[in-house]
């Protein structure tokens, strides 16, 4: 039995474009092309395919899938070691789903949040991929360096700090301050110099950081936890502060 690539694509929830791509560099041939050019694929074939996306899932690159399947010829033992690797993933999503828990729980409540809950199960490795893609491959690995060498104390504080500031606008726009104003321009200089830690803020950097706190939930739910325009204001305070000083 074999399955056609629409059909494949279809089952996998992927693409033929994104199938036929995986096939042109090598990493998932067809088992067989028909007279017609169509591409079919066989059990094999579906094998190696959800082995591809499950790599993918966990953050690899085509290149280093493909080293990663040559090196792992033994189907049988390499599916044992993505089990092994989904159901790390499966506690580590756990971890996370309570220190969301937490946080909600305590931002309701008005506690005071730690670092060491809110960051439970967040691994910043699992974005190395899109940080590369969006920064170039040498701010990741900047910033990856330096934070490999931190100590738990001196991550937990460098997290903390970004609590602070995102606590501190939230209350400067229950104020109803301003995104020009000096107090929200100083929380500004704060989260500036908090990044300034691992890179060096652009004008274009600064700003557009500022909008994926609106267009991104993941960087929305630093900010904004309630939907309260939060968001919007780091993001024209991030602005202003580009304009003036970068």
């Amino acid at each position: 039995m074999d399955w056609s690539i629409q059909e494949l694509a279809r089952s996998a929830g992927t693409t033929s474009r994104t199938l036929r791509h995986y096939g042109d560099i090598g990493l998932l041939k067809p088992s067989r092309v028909g007279r017609n050019g169509y591409r079919y694929y066989d059990q094999e074939s579906l094998v190696r395919l959800q082995r591809i996306l499950l790599l993918r899932d966990l953050g690899l690159g085509l290149p280093a899938i493909a080293e990663v399947l040559e090196g792992q010829r033994d189907t049988v033992s390499a599916l044992r070691t993505h089990l092994e690797l989904l159901e790390q993933e499966q506690q580590r999503i756990g971890r996370q789903i309570e220190s969301v828990r937490t946080t909600l729980h305590k931002t309701e409540g008005g506690e005071q949040l730690m670092a060491e809950e809110v960051f439970d199960g967040f691994d910043h490795t699992r974005y190395e991929q899109e940080v590369t893609e969006r920064w170039g491959r040498e701010a990741y690995e900047q910033g990856d360096r330096w934070w490999r060498s931190l100590s738990d104390a001196e991550r937990k504080e460098f997290q903390q700090r970004q609590l602070d500031i995102a606590a501190d606008f939230g209350r400067a726009r229950e104020a109803g301050r301003g995104a020009d104003s000096v107090e929200v321009q100083a929380i500004t200089q704060r989260l500036h110099d908090w990044l300034a830690v691992t890179t060096t803020p652009t004008k274009e950097y600064f700003t557009g950081l500022g909008q994926l706190y609106v267009d991104d939930p993941r960087f929305t739910a630093n900010y904004d936890r309630h939907g309260d325009g939060t968001a919007e204001l780091v993001r024209d305070a991030m602005k202003v502060y580009a304009e003036r000083n970068l």
